[in-house]
């Protein structure tokens, strides 16, 4: 006999779970080694800063109560609605979830009533009360980001400020700002900025389990930053985009433990067919004039390829910075965890495997670095501030212009290099994008992508003389050493010996058999003997998408002259499979074919019959290519790895000095050859 409605547990999420299996033993062995492993590298802050933060934390209440009283006083309004004058700080972000680490900084927000302005109270006379105070350091506002904020450390403690100016004449101190009707009449920043926190509140009532919850997103908070995968400002995942893909695992799986919550992550965002949405909840309507994600009506949400909707009025698309390159790389790093995961289940391997840090500067063999200077330190952080925030917009011209051949894969974070002053540099690496065909002849060129990315730039409202931006090609080999951890370079692997002609020269100076392919497909001799006969396929190619799998340990071993045409070529020595054999993830192990009933449940699931049917139908046809790979029952990985051959790739740079300042005007045209011993892989 059915339960009566009244008396079933209510429903966290969209649709019913996908297993609601109670954990077994070797669940909680499994989470007290992850949990164990997460405070031996220190993911927990300590009793003594957390005290601090929350002192800091009252003290910055203190400041913008204050400062209300004196804009309400200086604006010429009487005693009383003086001594109402009010702001409230709420925070939100990794703070308020409770999966903050040892130095984060605090995502806090500001709320202040009708009469006190952004511009010119919030960036205007608090700035000025901040600069004035001793504990306040590296005070650096940021009016003109998409969500305008205040970055500053009070006391030690990194604060990032934002301000939401309510239609309110006061603000009570027990204000519930998860009410819609709040947003009546707001301008858009104050909206967006109000959503951090509504969004945050909303995500935390949304999970079955605050704590498996907090312990799972810890772990995959971790994994993302060890795989450098973690910046939403460089078009991959920030903070909030993490939240909610764990939250909707939570909600599938509501009586998992983190160890379970972990594999089930990776398992079903491995084969996610993007862009269908991920949600929490139904899309909510509203009586205000404010526009929600709807692919249906809006042409430009049709355009996004990795929608992660808010669960909050107006629900919007977290994650549309995500490019098609930085799409293809989240996906391999998702199937990698897939695969080590399903490998822990056999006990093959442990959770450190899961967390080892991505080799970036080894894994292309070719980078654009980006410098940027300025004149002094004020200057450096408004231009930084700046241009960082628009590095992703080169990623997405160089995909543009080569039509998504290419994948460029931006590097998260910056680098300094100390002989220089009032200097920063950021790195991208290039590569072909595996899985894509390309024809013979077909040119591409990738000049204009950056000119128009400094034009881009040289827009700056705010630009002095002296702040400076350069676009330049480099060979990993050329990778400064300032980028290495003590500024030295890691050794390459000794190589067993040279590729000549199809073998390979040992140290003992005997000719052996070249070692098969990686993979474990062997090349049949026929083809081997046909790839070298055939020309290879020439394409001059404007830099856009590079592939993670264009890895370069040990193949970037020659330095070129600069301003002379080079050419780099896959290596096949045994050395080189064992480089990219280690590398390169393998497909997982029959997934369809899975007969338990939770993987026929996770299936329904991935089919979307009821999650997000009506959305996505225009990016489908754009985004093709990566949901075919998924359809037809192939990993992601396959989907960008090229099992076809050798690849070479040359590059032709005008004369200079890369590192110098003189590489500014160049602009690389990079050319890209594809060798392939078993025939071109469509």
């Amino acid at each position: 006999m059915a339960m009566p409605k009244s008396n079933q547990p209510p429903r966290i999420g969209m649709w019913e779970p996908i297993s609601t299996a109670q954990p077994s033993e070797l669940d909680r062995s499994n989470t007290r080694e992850l949990q164990k492993l997460m405070e031996d590298v220190e993911l927990y802050e300590c009793h003594e800063e957390a005290v601090k933060r929350q002192e800091v934390l009252g003290r910055l209440d203190q400041i913008v109560k204050a400062w209300v009283k004196k804009v309400t006083e200086a604006k010429g309004y009487n005693e009383e609605m003086v001594g109402k004058a009010n702001a409230v700080i709420f925070t939100f972000g990794s703070y308020r979830l409770g999966v903050n680490g040892p130095g984060a900084d605090i995502d806090t927000l500001c709320v202040g009533p009708r009469h006190v302005t952004r511009e010119e109270d919030f960036f205007g006379e608090l700035h000025r009360m901040l600069a004035e105070l001793h504990e306040v350091q590296e005070l650096h506002p940021v009016p003109d980001a998409f969500v305008p904020v205040m970055k500053f450390k009070f006391n030690g403690v990194s604060i990032d400020l934002l301000y939401a100016k309510l239609g309110l004449w006061t603000i009570p101190e027990d204000l519930n700002i998860s009410l819609p009707s709040l947003l009546l009449d707001l301008d858009e920043k104050s909206v967006l900025s109000l959503n951090g926190s509504r969004v945050t509140d909303k995500i935390l009532h949304m999970v079955p389990n605050v704590q498996n919850f907090q312990t799972t997103l810890r772990c995959i908070r971790y994994w993302s930053k060890q795989r450098g995968i973690y910046s939403n400002i460089a078009g991959f995942l920030g903070g909030i985009n993490w939240a909610i893909l764990v939250a909707r695992i939570c909600q599938l799986y509501p009586n998992a433990l983190p160890s379970l919550l972990v594999s089930r992550f990776f398992k079903l965002y491995s084969q996610w067919r993007w862009p269908n949405p991920i949600m929490l909840c139904p899309i909510e309507g509203g009586a205000l004039a404010l526009q929600s994600w709807d692919p249906r009506r809006n042409f430009r949400d049709k355009k996004h390829l990795m929608p992660i909707i808010t669960p909050v009025y107006p629900c919007i698309n977290s994650s549309y910075n995500v490019s098609s390159s930085t799409l293809c790389i989240m996906q391999q790093e998702f199937q990698r965890g897939n695969e080590i995961c399903e490998a822990m289940d056999t006990n093959a391997t442990g959770w450190n495997t899961l967390f080892e840090p991505s080799h970036f500067f080894k894994a292309y063999k070719n980078y654009l670095q980006i410098d940027i200077t300025a004149q002094n330190d004020e200057d450096l952080m408004n231009w930084k501030g700046w241009v960082e925030s628009r590095l992703r917009h080169l990623t997405l011209k160089i995909d543009i212009y080569t039509r998504g051949k290419l994948l460029c894969h931006p590097h998260p974070g910056e680098f300094l290099d100390k002989s220089k002053q009032f200097h920063r540099c950021y790195f991208m690496g290039l590569g072909r994008k595996q899985g894509v065909c390309v024809q013979g002849g077909e040119q591409f060129d990738i000049r204009a992508a950056i000119q128009e990315f400094k034009d881009f730039v040289g827009i700056y409202a705010l630009k002095k003389p002296g702040m400076w931006v350069s676009v330049c090609h480099i060979k990993c080999n050329n990778v400064p050493l300032f980028v290495f951890p003590g500024g030295v370079r890691p050794a390459r692997p000794k190589r067993l010996g040279r590729e000549c002609g199809g073998s390979a020269e040992a140290g003992d100076g005997k000719k052996r058999k070249r070692e098969e392919p990686i993979s474990g497909q062997k090349l049949r001799k026929s083809d081997s003997k046909a790839g070298s006969k055939n020309a290879s396929l020439a394409v001059e190619a404007k830099v856009v998408d590079s592939s993670i799998n264009a890895r370069c340990s040990n193949v970037c071993n020659s330095q070129s002259s600069l301003g002379a045409s080079f050419s780099v070529s896959g290596s096949s020595s045994s050395t080189a499979v064992e480089i990219l054999d280690s590398d390169i993830v393998h497909a997982p192990s029959g997934y369809q074919q899975g007969s338990s009933k939770e993987h026929d449940r996770l299936e329904d699931d991935l089919k979307l019959t009821g999650e997000a049917q009506n959305f996505g139908e225009g990016t489908r046809v754009e985004n093709e290519r990566v949901r075919k790979g998924v359809a037809t029952g192939r990993s992601c990985s396959s989907i960008f790895r090229n099992d076809g051959g050798e690849e070479e790739l040359e590059l032709t740079v005008p004369s200079h000095n890369v590192l110098s300042a003189a590489c500014v005007a160049p602009k690389p045209l990079i050319k890209f050859k594809f060798t392939s011993s078993v025939g071109a892989n469509c």
